[in-house]
């Protein structure tokens, strides 16, 4: 896993920026009004932009809790999984890649 990015938790929100090779941007992560089944619990903002959504997990081993983010963007061949957890006054956003799933053959 790496880390992508760093946030620190002020009223309410997350604030922060995401670094990777191609993007370079100040993000907020914000707690989503909606609610219903699979609904996120938040929301990741660049700007006015919505580029992804958080789910808040519980980590089986040591019980604490994370945020789960997908990231997309028109500009990614695929979405971007990461969990932005606690590590001291900051919270770090660490990817993670997919597993690839083996073809069928026919």
């Amino acid at each position: 896993m790496a880390c992508i990015g760093t946030f620190s938790f002020y009223d309410g929100k997350y604030s922060g920026s995401i670094s990777t090779l191609t993007v370079n941007a100040k993000a907020t992560i914000v707690q989503n009004e909606a609610t219903g089944d699979n609904t996120p619990t938040h929301l990741v903002m660049v700007g006015g932009a919505q580029v992804g959504a958080g789910w808040t997990k519980t980590a089986q081993e040591s019980g604490a809790k994370y945020l789960s983010i997908k990231l997309d963007d028109p500009s990614f061949p695929a979405p971007v999984f990461a969990r932005l957890v606690e590590r001291g006054d900051l919270h770090e956003l660490y990817w993670t890649r997919e597993p690839v799933r083996a073809e069928r053959a026919a």
